[in-house]
């Protein structure tokens, strides 16, 4: 028997419960870990609330990020052994193979032996965020020594790795976030510029910045209203990648912007890198040898207890977060 959190019905976090269930042992090609950490993602709590673009049946599990030990493996597997110290790439689909649990499962495939500096906190916070990232700025974008790029919601853990991802190949980053509560949190995390939302005017605050030359760059998590002023700013051939959604309202299309400046204007799901052997141990080299070097400092915001997890939930949701959040076993 091993401790999992499963969802009978969605909902908010209050949904979200701890229960006793039996698990198979591995089979061929798949290795079981005793969890040490668990990293906290918002594509957790829209499965939860079913929004997500995954349907689970229910009950079902949840979760995409988690660094532990391993303590079984399966008939096949090489290069992992009882005891080794692992990670998890998030899958692609985390109603199949869910992190939230005292032990899991999951392919060999979708395993990392991190760097040995790392503690299990923040083991359990790099894949997720600097995957999606990567494959977004570097992967997509190509990202490079002189660019300018803006960053939505650039507190969450994915716009503080964008922003330390963008400063390790020399782009300046134009952080977007709502008040100024973390502004020189920002500016300490390597942020050039800071942009409030709901303080500043963004069209004339981006055009005070960069002017007419524009940004080449856009990542965005928010859409809605924004992308007005977003693509107004942007350089002729310049990319939007749109990796989130967070915004109530609708999205415009901004035609005008798009046609004279002839803009891409491209959804992006971290899959793409998951999902391609080739691009995804060109994402581990890029960030393993960030770890290494501390040009890649994966930032926490909060740990919770493993018992505490709807209250994770709720501080997730609260937007009050600067980083990852994580939950300990």
């Amino acid at each position: 028997m091993a401790r999992v959190v499963r969802f009978h019905q969605h909902g908010g976090p209050e949904v979200l419960r701890i229960e006793d269930v039996d698990l198979s042992p591995p089979a061929p090609g798949e290795v079981q870990i005793r969890i040490k950490a668990l990293g906290i993602n918002r594509a957790e709590a829209l499965l939860r609330a079913g929004t997500y673009i995954e349907t689970p049946a229910l009950p079902s599990g949840l979760g995409l990020e988690a660094a532990g030990v391993v303590e079984t493996v399966g008939e096949g597997v090489k290069g992992f052994a009882p005891g080794d110290a692992v990670s998890v790439i998030p899958p692609q689909s985390m109603v199949r193979w869910p992190a939230y649990g005292e032990l899991v499962t999951y392919p060999a495939a979708l395993l990392v032996k991190h760097p040995p500096s790392l503690d299990w906190k923040t083991a359990a916070a790099v894949w997720m965020q600097y995957l999606t990232a990567y494959g977004a700025l570097i992967d997509i974008a190509k990202l490079g020594d002189g660019d300018a790029v803006v960053i939505t919601a650039a507190s969450s853990s994915v716009g503080l790795a964008a922003i330390q991802i963008a400063n390790k190949v020399g782009a300046a980053v134009i952080a977007v976030t709502r008040t100024s509560t973390k502004k020189q949190a920002l500016l300490d995390a390597g942020a050039a510029e800071v942009v409030t939302l709901a303080e500043e005017d963004l069209t004339a605050r981006l055009n005070t910045i960069v002017g007419p030359k524009g940004v080449r760059v856009v990542l965005d998590a928010v859409g809605g209203p924004i992308f007005g002023p977003l693509t107004a700013a942007m350089s002729k051939g310049g990319i939007l990648i749109e990796y989130g959604g967070l915004s109530s309202e609708p999205t415009p299309f901004p035609l005008a912007a798009v046609l004279g400046k002839t803009l891409t204007l491209r959804g992006y799901l971290v899959h793409e890198i998951t999902g391609d052997p080739r691009k995804l141990e060109a994402a581990k080299t890029f960030i393993l040898e960030g770890l290494e070097t501390a040009t890649l400092r994966p930032i926490i915001d909060r740990t919770f207890a493993f018992d505490q997890i709807v209250e994770a939930h709720r501080h997730l949701e609260s937007n009050d977060q600067f980083g990852k959040i994580v939950v300990t076993i």
